[in-house]
């Protein structure tokens, strides 16, 4: 299998058709690129106990050791940090294994709550790779600092326009900021665009893609045009029997269906769904710690006395 395809079917999260690759010969150029491909599809879909299993418990390679001990949670940072401190300097690793050091480092320390480690982390060596690019942009967004998510892409894009990676942050921002890009009274244009695009690929089946479009036609009200996408992305999930990637699509099908209103209790049986699969998912978290916060209130509110008219 083509190096490229990989990396176009990680990009675009076509994470279980990945997993399902043969490896080629380890004595192949491609063996540990394919591997650590395959590697951090099970991490993305939160499998962290076969990524573990997949990892040559010898192995020298510094972007085998980073996907590691990135599997293993908060126990892993400190090794992360090492590693990030071994690749200086370093001049048997090259470049790309550097950068993939650099990006699961990063994502741990993000899920660590360390953003201010994983920004320095990815822009230490001054100069930015695509992926750390987009990973940077994305960690900028989640700081609502949009203008600075493009500053960190721009340059990266005018390098290098081509690459899925940076196209796929680009689209994200154009999300947050509801850009309409070249397209005149079309928000989202970008977005919707670059989604267009991957999903008409025929040799990607990727339910996260369907779901990211779902997204975009949310925000731009086709509510009916996104439950297509999202029960196309429900059916790849199912026949591949990946329940772990659903959490991103039931999140959005529960937007959808309670925008929508079509069917009395769907966003309810929907929204049960999501909190038995996956009670960690933000949308959960946020809107838990609201009910939380609205009974507090409501505990400490009183009624008060009813008005009597007076003759």
């Amino acid at each position: 299998m083509d190096l490229y395809f990989i990396r176009q079917q990680f990009t675009l999260g076509a994470y279980p058709a990945l997993i399902a690759l043969p490896l080629p010969d380890p004595s192949s150029s491609d063996y540990i690129p394919t591997l650590l491909y395959k590697i951090r599809a099970h991490l993305a879909l939160g499998d962290n106990s076969t990524a573990i299993a997949l990892v040559p418990a010898d192995t020298e390679n510094v972007a085998l050791r980073a996907a590691g001990a990135l599997a293993t949670g908060e126990q892993g940072l400190e090794a992360l940090r090492d590693l990030c401190v071994e690749i200086e300097g370093d001049e048997d690793s090259e470049e790309w294994e550097k950068e993939i050091v650099q990006v699961l480092a990063a994502t741990a320390f993000v899920r660590a709550g360390e953003i201010e480690e994983a920004l320095e982390t990815l822009s230490a060596e001054g100069k930015t790779g695509d992926e750390p690019a987009a990973l940077l942009s994305q960690i900028y967004l989640s700081l609502a600092r949009p203008a600075l998510a493009q500053k960190v892409l721009a340059p990266a894009l005018k390098a290098n326009p081509d690459a899925l990676v940076l196209q796929l942050a680009e689209s994200a921002i154009s999300l947050v900021t509801g850009s309409q890009g070249t397209s005149a009274g079309e928000p989202y244009a970008p977005a919707l665009s670059f989604y267009n695009e991957q999903v008409a690929n025929p040799s990607i089946s990727s339910a996260a893609l369907l779901v990211g479009r779902a997204v975009v036609r949310i925000l731009r009200g086709e509510l009916s045009a996104a439950q297509s996408d999202l029960e196309e992305a429900e059916s790849i999930l199912s026949r591949a029997k990946c329940e772990q990637g659903s959490s991103d699509m039931l999140a959005a099908m529960v937007v959808a269906a309670g925008l929508s209103g079509t069917k009395k209790g769907e966003a309810d049986e929907l929204w049960s769904r999501l909190l038995k699969q996956h009670p960690s998912h933000p949308m959960v978290a946020d809107i838990g710690a609201k009910d939380l916060l609205f009974n507090e209130c409501a505990s400490k509110f009183e009624v008060p006395p009813r008005a009597i008219a007076v003759a």
